[in-house]
């Protein structure tokens, strides 16, 4: 029987950015696979190249060497299908929640086209995604308005509107509190139990790779690369009490000590 073509793949890719010296060489040789649907998050030390594997699977930075493939068709420049959210919800000041969240049916092909003559429906939407991150009430507040937890909601309501094959999360919760972050895992697990969306989540928190993810791609000191890879054998729905569980901090510290050698390699 022959194997599912992956949604996401990178085959040896290698990505140099200009600069005196000869650039810098911030990934080489990087392999990945992501089947449709699946969780990934990708750890590793700092600077070894994870914002940089986002930019290639996005399109935003074309790859000095390799393949980059998303769908079954080689990404060739900024794809439509991805949703995205960092770790600054970046949301504009001027709009309202709800706005904000509406941002991608007016400028992302093909929703712009008819955004305006359908702008009910899709408002209908909008508040519906806010009702589920318990946002609902909040739809005509400004973003100063909110706090931060509340503004990552938001962001992600904006990433998912317009309903992404693809979901690229870059550190989503690094700014916000201890008790904030976890209570917005909860709620990001939620959205992809019910919507099962592919996602790539980058993040330095192995808490939070463990309790949201199918697999853990572990990448090297810089050039980066992908050293390990960890499926999480953890049934789901998972909660809070249960990443004090053993299996839980067993795979966190299997994790932690794969970093600690990448970073001792680099």
């Amino acid at each position: 029987m022959r194997a599912e073509t992956p949604f996401v793949a990178l085959e040896r890719v290698s990505l140099t950015y200009a600069g005196e010296g000869g650039g810098t060489l911030a990934v080489e040789g990087l392999d990945l696979a992501i089947a449709r649907g699946e969780f990934a998050a990708v750890v590793g030390p700092s600077g070894c190249g994870k914002s940089t594997l986002m930019k290639l699977v996005t399109g935003l930075a074309p790859a000095s060497a390799g393949s980059v493939s998303v769908g079954g068709h080689r990404v060739a420049g900024p794809l439509k299908i991805v949703g995205m959210a960092f770790q600054n919800p970046t949301l504009l000041p001027w709009r309202t929640t709800l706005d904000n969240v509406l941002l991608p049916l007016e400028i992302v092909a093909p929703h712009r086209a008819s955004f305006r003559r359908e702008r009910a429906r899709h408002v209908e939407r909008a508040r519906a995604l806010l009702a589920t991150v318990g946002l609902a009430g909040f739809e005509d507040k400004y973003p100063w308005q909110l706090s931060g937890g509340m503004q990552q909601r938001a962001s992600l309501c904006r990433a998912l509107i317009h309903e992404p094959e693809l979901l690229m999360l870059d550190e989503p919760f690094a700014a916000l509190d201890a008790f904030t972050r976890e209570e917005l895992w909860g709620v990001l697990q939620e959205l992809w139990l019910a919507r099962r969306f592919t996602c790539i989540l980058v993040t330095h928190d192995l808490r939070e790779a463990v309790y949201l993810a199918d697999t853990v791609h572990v990448m090297s000191a810089r050039p980066g690369r992908i050293i390990a890879t960890r499926a999480i054998d953890l049934p789901r729905p998972r909660t809070l009490e249960g990443s004090f569980g053993p299996h839980f901090v067993d795979l966190v510290h299997e994790l932690r000590g794969r970093i600690a050698a990448a970073r001792s390699e680099g």
